[in-house]
C-alpha cells in the first residue's frame, strides 16, 4: 500500500475538498483508500489526454442521470496548473465475471433505465468519446442513419490512411453509399444514451451487493441495438442476458433485420479493431462486409 506522500497534490486536495481535513489517504495503482472507510478510483493524466478524460467524465455523468449506480459516480474532473487531467470516481470492489443472475439485472437495467434514456438534441454527443483509442467525432446529427454512416465513415478515413486495407475501404463504402441508407434510413427510434463499449471486459458485479457494474464508457446517444453488437462479439454475456433485454424493450422494427442490423454494429467494432490493432481483425471485419453488402435489402 502507497502512502499519502505518493498521492498527487492536486488529487489529495479534491480528496479533501470531498470529504473534509480529517481524513487519511493511502493509494495502491489507482486506488484511493480513505480512514473513513470510502474508496475512489483517480487518474492524473498527461496534457494530450484531456479529451479523453472528459470523454469518460461526461459519459459516467449522462449514466449516471439515467441509471444510477449502474456505473461508478463521477466526484471530479479537472486540469492541474500545468495542464494534466486529474479524475476522481466512486470505486467498486467488482468481480470480473457476470453471472446469470447479475446479468438478468443488467438487462434490465439497460434496457428500462439506461436505454430509455433519450437526447432532445438528436443522435451524437455533446464531446468527443474515446472507443478504446479510437476519437469518436461525435457532435449531433438528425439522424441515426446520418449519424452511424459518420462513425463508420471515419473508421474507414483511418484505415485508409494506413495504407493497408484497400479492400475492406473500397467495400466499405459500399456499406455508407447502399446499406446503411435502406438499412437504417426507415427506422423509428429514439436516440437514447448508450455506453458505447460495452464488452465483458467493461463489466462487473459488485463484491458486497451482486449487482453489475458497467464502467469506461465512450458514450453516445444512438440506437439502443447498437449497444448489444460488442457483446456479442467477445462474449461473456449468458443467453439469459439477451432474452431479458429484449423481453423489456423489444427488437426494433422491421424485426426480421434485426440481424442485418447486428451485423452492422459488429461491423464498427470490427472496423475500430482492426485500426488499432491490425489485420488479425480484417478477416471478421472483411466477413461483416461481404454479407451486409450481399443481403437483399
Amino acid at each position: 500500500m502507497g502512502s499519502k506522500s505518493s498521492i498527487p497534490k492536486i488529487i489529495l486536495d479534491q480528496l479533501h475538498a470531498i470529504e473534509g481535513e480529517g481524513y487519511d489517504f493511502t493509494v495502491s495503482g489507482s486506488t484511493v483508500r480513505s480512514s473513513s472507510g470510502q474508496a475512489y478510483f483517480t487518474k492524473y493524466g498527461s496534457s494530450r489526454e484531456k479529451e479523453q478524460y472528459e470523454g469518460e467524465a461526461e459519459s459516467l455523468k449522462a449514466m449516471e442521470a439515467a441509471a444510477p449506480n449502474l456505473a461508478p459516480k463521477l466526484y471530479t474532473l479537472g486540469i492541474s496548473d500545468d495542464g494534466r487531467p486529474y479524475f476522481i470516481s466512486e470505486y467498486k470492489e467488482m468481480s470480473t465475471r457476470l453471472d446469470s443472475e447479475a446479468a438478468v439485472v443488467l438487462a434490465k437495467r439497460l434496457a428500462t433505465e439506461l436505454h430509455a434514456y433519450t437526447s432532445s438534441k438528436g443522435f451524437g454527443f455533446q464531446v468527443p468519446t474515446y472507443c478504446g483509442a479510437t476519437r469518436l467525432e461525435n457532435g449531433w446529427y438528425d439522424t441515426w442513419e446520418e449519424c452511424c454512416r459518420t462513425l463508420i465513415g471515419n473508421l474507414l478515413r483511418s484505415l485508409r490512411r494506413q495504407g493497408r486495407y484497400e479492400e475492406l475501404c473500397t467495400k466499405g463504402e459500399q456499406i455508407l453509399e447502399r446499406v446503411i441508407p435502406k438499412l437504417l434510413g426507415p427506422l423509428q427510434i429514439q436516440p437514447v444514451l448508450l455506453h458505447g463499449d460495452l464488452w465483458s471486459g467493461n463489466v462487473g458485479v459488485e463484491r458486497t451487493t451482486g449487482n453489475p457494474v458497467i464502467f469506461d464508457p465512450s458514450s453516445y446517444y444512438g440506437h439502443n441495438e447498437a449497444d448489444l453488437a460488442i457483446a456479442r462479439i467477445f462474449g461473456g454475456f449468458p443467453p439469459q442476458f439477451y432474452a431479458t433485454y429484449h423481453e423489456h424493450f423489444p427488437k426494433t422494427e422491421p424485426v426480421e433485420q434485426y440481424d442485418l442490423r447486428a451485423l452492422l454494429y459488429e461491423l464498427f467494432h470490427y472496423l475500430n479493431h482492426t485500426a488499432l490493432f491490425g489485420s488479425h481483425y480484417l478477416s471478421s471485419a472483411m466477413e461483416k462486409t461481404n454479407r451486409l453488402i450481399s443481403a437483399k435489402l
